[in-house]
């Protein structure tokens, strides 16, 4: 806002909110759960698969919640819904295995999300780790993890994790992240790449 007219801009307005310093922000009402769905759709995700053995054999999931949160030592954590029929074997497990997907792993990303379907079925697909862990070996990169921590967090857990041990199969050179925005998979590239 510039002076016109002889109008002086007044002491601590803040023309990028249009506002002045201390005025209270006008705010809808309470965020319900569409709402709140709404505001995450546009939040991009990285994509990982997260495995475990059960009582009754190995499960898996999918989830968009992977993220790094030490390096020394090396802490991931993720979250869980209770919704899945993963979940309880993964919040019994001590330990787990998490995949880091990318465009190439689409049709595990698909596999470990959809229900009602026996996901270890091909047994050429994946394979134990000597610890028990199962295991699908051909994705980008994988982790061993120990759980460390455990949160509820409504109908969610939020699980800590300790990468123990993994190996990366294709670099940043040679991958294209896989994301999940707006209820779609996406795949990064150069395409995608901004100046």
């Amino acid at each position: 806002m510039t002076e016109t007219n002889a109008q002086r801009i007044p002491d601590g307005y803040d023309e990028s909110r249009g506002r002045l310093a201390g005025d209270l922000l006008t705010v809808p009402g309470a965020l319900d759960a569409d709402g709140f769905k709404s505001l995450f759709r546009g939040h991009p995700g990285g994509v990982s698969v997260i495995t475990a053995e059960g009582p009754d054999g190995p499960v898996a999931l999918t989830a968009t919640s992977v993220a790094s949160v030490s390096v020394d030592p090396p802490i991931l954590i993720f979250s869980v819904s209770s919704l899945s029929s993963a979940t309880p074997a993964i919040l019994a497990a001590d330990s787990i295995v998490v995949h880091l997907l990318d465009a190439e792993d689409i049709d595990l990303a698909k596999l470990a999300s959809t229900s009602g379907v026996d996901r270890f079925a091909d047994t050429s697909a994946w394979t134990r780790l000597p610890t028990g862990e199962p295991l699908f070996p051909g994705v980008r990169a994988w982790t061993r993890c120990a759980i460390v921590s455990r949160l509820e967090a409504g109908g969610s857990t939020v699980i800590a994790a300790h990468a123990l041990q993994g190996q990366t199969n294709r670099g940043p050179a040679d991958d294209t992240p896989l994301v999940y925005h707006n209820r779609a998979w996406h795949a990064l590239g150069e395409h995608s790449k901004l100046p």
